[in-house]
């Protein structure tokens, strides 16, 4: 429920702003801001009426603030969502050298980002793709783990691969189709020339949280997700 104004000056030292969703992940969240806090300076969440400890562990962060989650498009969270995926991240225009849009379960992963990100600035890349992998556990983690380290186990996955890391003043629009599965940017568009980047997606942690997880999420679709 904060909004985080230190915004850097242009020039300065690179910044890098974070948007996704929030439904319920009380259980994911400290893997999440493990993972993105060392590169990561604002976050937005939208939340969707969580009634779990999300939206207090959100409060107590102090880079993040926290957005009601609208359902602009009638009977549908895919279409809502996707206007947001869309659009959302355009006010950091001007505010911030790369943007994220991702999920609270996807964890976008390389050895030493901040080392990264600056070599893709000086290179002048401004969208940058990543290679998708389905992480697979046995039991849910220990919450005090850093995934990328600890759970290493997976297999890739065309789905996960995601356009989720761009330069905001560069890209005009993200393009993106229903859950962001595909993108067609367009703008100042320059990839880099390999794949590095990795988006580790960590939803297989156990049978009992991958049954808890997706009977959640099915029951918050709307009547046109259910039909198509």
């Amino acid at each position: 429920m904060k909004w985080f104004t230190r915004f850097a000056a242009k020039g300065s030292q690179r910044r890098v702003h974070l948007y996704t969703f929030s439904w319920n992940e009380e259980r994911m969240l400290p893997f999440f801001f493990r993972h993105y806090d060392s590169f990561v300076d604002r976050y937005v969440f939208y939340d969707d009426s969580s009634s779990d400890a999300t939206l207090e562990i959100l409060a107590n962060h102090p880079k993040v603030e926290v957005r009601r989650f609208e359902r602009t498009t009638p009977g549908s969270y895919v279409a809502s969502a996707l206007t947001l995926q869309n659009s959302m991240w355009k006010e950091s225009r001007g505010l911030c050298d790369w943007v994220i849009v991702t999920a609270a379960d996807e964890h976008l992963h390389h050895p030493n980002m901040n080392d990264y990100l600056a070599r893709a600035t000086r290179k002048g890349i401004t969208a940058i793709p990543s290679l998708g992998y389905e992480m697979v556990s046995t039991e849910f983690p220990d919450s005090r783990l850093h995934l990328a380290s600890s759970l290493v186990w997976g297999t890739p996955a065309v789905l996960m691969s995601r356009f989720s890391l761009f330069n905001p003043d560069a890209i005009e629009e993200t393009r993106f189709t229903p859950g962001q599965h595909y993108a067609e940017p367009f703008g100042k568009v320059c990839y880099p020339s390999r794949d590095d980047l990795l988006n580790l997606h960590y939803k297989m942690l156990g049978r009992e949280y991958v049954c808890s997880r997706y009977a959640l999420l099915r029951s918050g679709l709307g009547e046109v997700d259910r039909a198509n």
